[in-house]
């Protein structure tokens, strides 16, 4: 049984004396697991036990614990309830994403689950991804508050989806999705569901309140082909840009989950958004210095190689806190805005001067502002914000896509400040 946040594991013999050479033959040659020297020694516990045995049909749980791995397509309860009520009735699900993507499906009886577990353990959702790791899980019961893609109980359809932080629902402003965003038909069937093809992260009418702050665009016209949250970006110095560099400057659009830069087309990236539409919102606002298109590609780490400044073509940004679109908190402070000259900055560290921000663009080969502003802060405040205005855009767009999420520290300070930049909606100072 495996404890990986321990970096432990317990290994139960038939016999005693398996136990004893095992842990003999440890002592005196080291054993090496993934490059790592294992240690062995005996366990306090006599056997190990697991919640149920799939043996045993008076005994065990109705809950498990469902791990996704390599998930290339959206997990969602539609997608789950899919796959296992076929199988066993399904009472209810509760997605979360903790240690990668994990769900709890709780099942009408114990014998349910253990048929689903025989059945799709170690099964593909869809073909060569979304593999299925499936254990039995602690609750023995869950709860859920709300109906929506990521919790559900489907013996109270009547609970509605709420709006975090609000007692009513809002009202979009463009309404219901745009039609071109409709649910496709599914094409021919793969091992447990056919691949969602362009239906990446697609939202459903009762998610689209959430886009009141930035409008869904109507089909980009930079898009030949269907709407994909993958967009190829061409056009990049080779010596300047990396994944970071276009993580900061992507950023301020939507969520980044990778990027990846082509070895076959020098000069081009494959950025993963979100959502497809905040590629929509990129190309809409494009800055004429690379150029955007949508495709359909699914960005996977293979062909990995060295970029000229050293770092990795591959980088995944999907844990990062400095992602902005997280939450409908975090997205509705976000003003989709196209480049300008002025830059707006946050999260500065009250002691840093004008002086020291035209040291840091010197100190990082970017050009210098032409004019500074600070905002009025409250004497409380622990950070400050303000605008800087640029000769041109170019010079913005550069200056950001370099300085983004910089860390600033202090004399003193236990942590970095990370400085956080973003297009202002003033044209100049």
């Amino acid at each position: 049984m495996m404890m990986p946040f321990k970096r432990q594991a317990l290994v139960e013999f038939s016999v005693v004396e398996g136990a004893d050479r095992c842990v003999s033959c440890g002592t005196k040659e080291p054993v090496y697991i993934a490059g790592q020297q294992a240690y062995f020694n005996y366990s306090t516990s006599k056997r190990i036990t697991r919640p149920t045995n799939a043996d045993n049909p008076n005994s065990g749980n109705k809950v498990l614990l469902l791990s996704i791995q390599n998930p290339l397509y959206p997990i969602t309860t539609d997608v789950l309830y899919t796959v296992c009520n076929p199988i066993g009735t399904v009472l209810r699900i509760v997605i979360f994403k903790r240690n990668g993507i994990q769900a709890m499906v709780e099942f009408e009886s114990v014998q349910s689950a253990q048929k689903v577990k025989a059945a799709l353990n170690g099964a593909d959702i869809y073909a060569g991804c979304c593999t299925l790791k499936i254990e039995y899980a602690r609750p023995t019961r869950l709860n859920v508050i709300k109906n929506d893609s990521e919790s559900w109980d489907y013996t109270k359809p009547y609970l509605s989806r709420r709006d975090r932080g609000k007692g009513r629902q809002r009202q979009a402003i463009l309404g219901e999705h745009p039609s071109s965003y409709s649910e496709n038909v599914y094409g021919p069937h793969g091992p447990l569901l056919p691949p969602p093809g362009n239906s990446r992260y697609k939202l459903t009418s009762a998610e689209a309140p959430d886009l009141v702050s930035y409008p869904v665009p109507q089909s980009s016209s930079y898009c030949s082909q269907a709407s994909s949250s993958v967009a190829m970006v061409s056009n990049l110095h080779p010596t300047k840009m990396n994944c970071s560099r276009i993580f900061n400057l992507f950023c301020l659009y939507g969520n980044i989950e990778k990027v990846k830069f082509m070895k076959s087309v020098p000069g081009t990236a494959l950025v993963q958004m979100g959502d497809e539409y905040a590629v929509d919102r990129r190309t809409h606002t494009h800055t004429h210095t690379v150029f955007v298109v949508c495709c359909s590609y699914a960005v996977i780490p293979s062909q990995v190689f060295e970029l000229e400044d050293g770092s990795s073509s591959y980088k995944d940004f999907s844990m990062t806190r400095n992602n902005r679109f997280s939450s409908a908190g975090q997205a509705s402070k976000n003003i989709i805005q196209p480049p300008s000259a002025v830059l707006h900055y946050y999260n500065l560290p009250p002691c840093v001067s004008q002086e020291q921000l035209l040291r840091l663009c010197s100190e990082h080969d970017v050009p210098g502002f032409v004019k500074f502003k600070m905002f009025d802060a409250k004497p409380s405040s622990k950070t400050v914000s303000g605008l800087l205005e640029f000769d041109s855009r170019m010079e913005a767009v550069e200056v950001l896509t370099v300085l983004n999420h910089h860390q600033i520290r202090i004399p003193n300070g236990s942590n970095p400040y990370t400085l956080k930049l973003c297009f202002s909606t003033s044209s100049h100072l």
